[in-house]
């Protein structure tokens, strides 16, 4: 019914018979009742409950606040911020369910003192009330770019693998990913992370390496296989040239091992390593660029030390479940567990590995290995590469001559790049194709000899002084430097040919792999003291056995 009334002058009728309503009868109730409802146009039920309330009682329906007691303290909240932090950081929903048993290890190397009620307060938080109390101290972090470049060989050979087709509950399959350290420009060698990530039990293996090259892959997936508490059974890829190639391939068919490919532009396909390469190596490392072996060393050394942190001692929930009910998805987790736990719980992994296992787990302190990261990321920070002022005004003057042949190069109406002058070539040599007996030009005889000729034969001398001096040298920017000083000789065309003679030579002058893996160090203060030792100055590549971080 519609309301006839103002808000005031219902209020005002409610007072002057809210005394009559009460001391009548109940013939007169409901005639009072009836010309109240028709005069204001409430709801009966309403008008009911209005003229029930007493004269203390407030003609409003809200609820007063309720005050409780407040159940954590300033004591409480201080303690949690010191084990959040131990636990670098981690989210309510991973922090809690790993509480009872990161407490006794943080109690047993005497890094907390709890009193029983503390310790019961801790135990019985809940998720909510963890961001609540913590709400003050978080932050956000930054993005970088991404420098993987699109592998179109042997696509047709590998098959792909999306997110949903990861039903395989047995440990051993991993997703593979490269993370770029090169700050803001991909030009020039620069140091990568190879990040494996175990779908099964999310243990993950972080590896150091020189420069975003398959060869340097290869290393260090052989290396990688050594360091994981079970058999490498598949890996899975994205599209990247650094994987999908030749080698890599021939490499998993001759160990039988599971080899596909994410669909191109799907990072979702990739999920588990994509989360690991933002909450562990972007999280510890950060977005600057490093080159040279003096930062891989460094950069390995983290590395070695983080392992042991991220596997024994950093719980991750996995999704079980996926439903979408209209516009909402509701997403249901299991308890958060650690990638050590995990690995106890299966069954796949035999009980030697185990046993060894525990045994490790048992000589490791958190909040040391958390301070020991620390120590290594102060160490790494110093090498992140920072452009002097000669190279910015050199950077400068280069720009405004960029912009000046842009100008004479392109008068207005036009918008299209000339048209490079192609040398003269000779005819492709059918001994090629005799030589492979195949159809495809992808075959397994390796070609020695030359079908044109080679346009950096009188100038290769010359590179070659250039790279030695400078080995992170910018292939692009060298180039062009070429093309200046020999005017007509190098088209630009011949740019992918130069990268390849430069990425050929420093293959040839590579090292093999190295991983370095320091030992676990029980204090803080022995960090200087171990910055003196010869064995520091020159790090024992991982293979020792009384190497806490060794493979098992």
């Amino acid at each position: 019914m519609k309301k006839l009334m103002s808000l005031l002058s219902r209020r005002e009728l409610l007072r002057s018979i809210t005394q009559r309503y009460r001391a009548a009868g109940r013939k007169d109730k409901q005639r009072i009742l009836d010309e109240f409802v028709e005069a204001t146009g409430y709801h009966r039920k309403y008008a009911v409950a209005l003229l029930n309330k007493t004269a203390e009682s407030p003609l409003t329906t809200k609820k007063k606040p309720r005050h409780q007691k407040r159940r954590y303290s300033d004591d409480v909240k201080a303690i949690l911020l010191v084990i959040w932090k131990a636990a670098n950081r981690l989210c309510s929903k991973r922090l809690v369910p790993f509480l009872p048993e990161f407490i006794p290890v943080l109690e047993k190397y005497g890094h907390l003192l709890l009193t029983d009620e503390v310790r019961e307060k801790l135990l019985q938080v809940s998720p909510s009330t963890v961001d609540r109390l913590l709400k003050e101290t978080r932050r956000t972090s930054g993005r970088g770019i991404g420098a993987t470049r699109s592998g179109n060989l042997l696509k047709h050979q590998i098959p792909v693998r999306t997110f949903a087709d990861w039903d395989d509950l047995k440990p051993g399959f991993l997703e593979a990913d490269l993370v770029a350290h090169c700050g803001t420009s991909t030009g020039g060698a620069y140091l990568s992370t190879l990040t494996l990530t175990d779908v099964a039990t999310t243990w993950t293996e972080c590896l150091a390496l020189l420069s975003h090259d398959q060869n340097e892959v290869m290393r260090a997936l052989k290396h990688a296989r050594r360091l994981l508490p079970f058999q490498l059974l598949g890996i899975d890829t994205d599209n990247g040239c650094e994987f999908i190639n030749k080698e890599l391939l021939s490499f998993c068919r001759e160990e039988k091992l599971t080899f596909t490919r994410s669909r191109p532009y799907k990072k979702n396909d990739q999920c588990h390593v994509e989360q690991k390469n933002g909450s562990v190596v972007r999280r510890m490392v950060g977005y600057d660029r490093y080159e040279g072996r003096p930062a891989c060393q460094q950069l390995a050394s983290l590395y070695g030390v983080l392992r042991l942190y991220v596997n024994f001692f950093q719980p991750s929930q996995k999704l079980l479940s996926k439903e979408r009910r209209g516009g909402k998805v509701i997403k249901k987790y299991d308890q958060a567990k650690t990638p050590y736990q995990r690995v106890l719980a299966s069954d796949s992994i035999p009980e030697e590995v185990k046993t060894e296992l525990r045994k490790l787990y048992q000589g490791l302190d958190p909040v040391t290995l958390f301070q020991q990261l620390e120590f290594y990321q102060d160490s790494l920070w110093q090498y992140a590469w920072r452009p002097s002022n000669e190279e910015m005004k050199a950077n400068e003057v280069m720009k405004q001559q960029q912009e000046q042949r842009t100008v004479a190069e392109f008068p207005a109406g036009k918008n299209k790049l000339p048209a490079a002058p192609r040398m003269n070539s000779p005819e492709p040599s059918s001994r090629y194709w005799r030589c492979s007996g195949k159809t495809t030009k992808y075959h397994s005889v390796k070609r020695s000899w030359r079908t044109r000729r080679d346009p950096y034969e009188l100038v290769w001398d010359k590179v070659e002084r250039e790279l030695e001096q400078n080995p992170n040298l910018c292939v692009k920017d060298y180039f062009q430097t070429l093309q200046r000083d020999y005017p007509g000789q190098f088209n630009q065309g011949q740019l992918r040919t130069h990268q390849r003679r430069v990425k050929e030579w420093r293959a040839k002058r590579a090292t093999p792999y190295e991983m370095v893996i320091h030992p676990m160090i029980n204090s803080v203060e022995e960090f200087q003291t171990r910055l003196e030792e010869p064995s520091y100055q020159n790090p024992v590549v991982g293979g020792q056995a009384e190497n806490p971080g060794e493979a098992f």
